[in-house]
């Protein structure tokens, strides 16, 4: 991938909602990320009433269960014909791989998902780490899950900004580094710890940058997305 792409957060359970601000921000993303909330709330058919915008899917449900189960929901997943699925890389190697290869037998007719592990959440800090019994520092530990996922043939993985220098000069070129917890110069943080510029991100190595609140709590989320992407097309030497 040679230039970084946005794709927007639409953490709703609002299906109206969520078309509303896909065609506001229709031409100003590569995509739209769906969560666990909207996927619960709303299931395939909010996922196709999605698609039906135009805009590329990730479909964010960080599956993590025993192998069969998680290749099972995988399959069914990818029959949607979304772009991106995510699991929890700490789901281990047997669930990663059976995880990879649902995702090529459940696309069917569909470009197959591409398949993204999870290192550490964005929301986690040293001592969220300590106190679930993982240790060592959060750099340590994304490395070895995003290892994990590049043995276990994944196309990448989900790791905050600050992590993804050094992740992209031990994993191979073609890896995905998708990079949520961005926030714009000046922007409330609100529940992540790990978080850096959209510049920055880009500058880091990250190949996506997932953003929510700071685009679709905007009065208008269309600008806000432009002005993200022409930080993003500044850090890349691009043309805004």
């Amino acid at each position: 991938m040679s230039s970084a792409q946005l794709y927007c957060a639409l953490d709703t359970t609002n299906l109206l909602q969520a078309q509303t601000w896909a065609r506001n921000l229709a031409g100003h993303v590569d995509g739209v990320k769906l969560g666990l909330e909207f996927f619960v709330a709303n299931g395939p058919a909010g996922v196709r009433a999605l698609q039906a915008e135009g805009l590329s899917i990730f479909l964010d449900l960080k599956l993590h269960d025993i192998p069969n189960t998680v290749a099972g929901g995988m399959r069914a997943a990818a029959a949607l014909g979304v772009s991106i699925i995510t699991v929890h890389a700490m789901g281990g190697p047997a669930m990663l791989q059976a995880a990879k290869a649902a995702s090529i037998e459940g696309a069917g007719k569909h470009p197959p998902p591409r398949v993204i592990g999870i290192t550490v959440m964005t929301s986690l800090s040293e001592e969220d780490l300590t106190a679930t019994g993982q240790h060592g520092p959060v750099g340590s530990q994304a490395l070895r899950l995003a290892e994990l996922a590049s043995d276990c043939r994944l196309d990448g993985v989900v790791c905050s900004a600050r992590e993804a220098a050094a992740l992209r000069a031990k994993l191979d070129s073609s890896m995905l580094l998708i990079t949520p917890g961005i926030r714009p110069r000046g922007g409330d943080l609100q529940d992540q710890k790990r978080v850096v510029t959209p510049g920055d991100a880009v500058r880091l190595g990250a190949n996506i940058l997932v953003i929510g609140r700071p685009i679709t709590e905007s009065p208008d989320p269309g600008a806000a997305a432009r002005a993200i992407r022409a930080e993003m097309n500044a850090a890349q030497g691009h043309d805004a």
